[in-house]
């Protein structure tokens, strides 16, 4: 049995070619590396394959012979590594991030995704916290924040893809009724927050637009999700901080507005968390490579 199919590659693409420096250039090495393959390979075989005629390799009628069979068995070996990479993709993918991230953006987009992937299952989990992946049986973690680079162990990838501002979002309805011509005015409704909020918080907020009073602000109202706070003010219950992207169909229909385009001090950063070794790697960066694709 011949061993060395490299050989075998590397006539394929000169034959067809009929020429080594056009051969070196697909398959990017040295044309003196082509020249060396294809006397290794003559001399292994005991034939003569290429005579030159110009600028011009011609095969000689034991390299037409050659490259009538290696030519479809080339072939039929990419055929099977793509079988094999098809199969790759088939099956679950265990996915994590924030309530908020998978009930506003995600599941409204997983069609999209499905369409392209029908052999993708997708087993959607939401969690606040840095769980660990392994335990939990977690392929892919979306987080966001200021300490996940930080939170994640040495194993694992941590991929960043982007940032968003966070912003005060409120209904329509509430600027209608409340005039909001800066940033103090908003003492004047119910504030919206987070019960954790972390590094996106109301005080650094107010902070930043050098508003004082906030301290003493007797109306709030505190959830353990954005979802939840988004909901609340799209019923007109005050005002809350969040990242666009996750009501950007309300604020395109005019349901939710942002009455002060000024962004807390701390963007939402958002980072890809998987192992690199993972034997789904395949439908990771499928997924992936989706999902960066977005208007996010």
């Amino acid at each position: 049995m011949f061993k060395n199919i490299n050989l075998l590659v590397t006539f394929e693409c000169a034959a067809r070619h009929q020429s080594y420096s056009l051969a070196a250039a697909e398959l990017c090495i040295s044309q003196a590396a082509v020249s060396q393959q294809m006397r290794l390979l003559e001399q292994q075989l005991g034939q003569r394959l290429f005579v030159r005629a110009g600028r011009n390799m011609q095969l000689t009628r034991a390299g037409e012979t050659l490259l009538e069979h290696t030519g479809p068995a080339l072939t039929r070996i990419d055929q099977g590594i793509n079988c094999l990479r098809q199969e790759e993709l088939a099956g679950e993918l265990s996915i994590s991030s924030t309530q908020a991230f998978n009930t506003l953006w995600l599941m409204p987009r997983l069609q999209e995704f499905a369409s392209l992937y029908p052999q993708i299952r997708i087993r959607l989990h939401s969690s606040a916290s840095f769980e660990d992946l392994q335990h939990a049986r977690i392929d892919l973690a979306i987080r966001f924040g200021t300490q996940v680079e930080q939170h994640t162990p040495g194993a694992l990838a941590c991929e960043y893809f982007g940032a968003s501002p966070v912003l005060p979002i409120c209904s329509a309805k509430l600027t209608q009724s409340l005039p909001l011509n800066t940033p103090a005015d908003l003492l004047a409704t119910w504030l919206v927050s987070l019960a954790l909020p972390g590094a996106y918080d109301w005080p650094s907020w107010f902070e930043a637009q050098q508003v004082t009073g906030y301290v003493d602000h007797p109306h709030w109202t505190y959830v353990d999700s954005t979802d939840m706070a988004l909901s609340a003010v799209a019923s007109g219950h005050g005002v809350t901080l969040a990242v666009p992207y996750l009501c950007r169909r309300q604020l395109d229909s005019g349901e939710l507005v942002i009455p002060f385009k000024l962004p807390h001090p701390n963007p939402v950063k958002r980072y890809l968390v998987y192992d690199p070794n993972s034997a789904r790697l395949a439908r990771l960066q499928a997924f992936m490579t989706w999902l960066k694709a977005q208007d996010i």
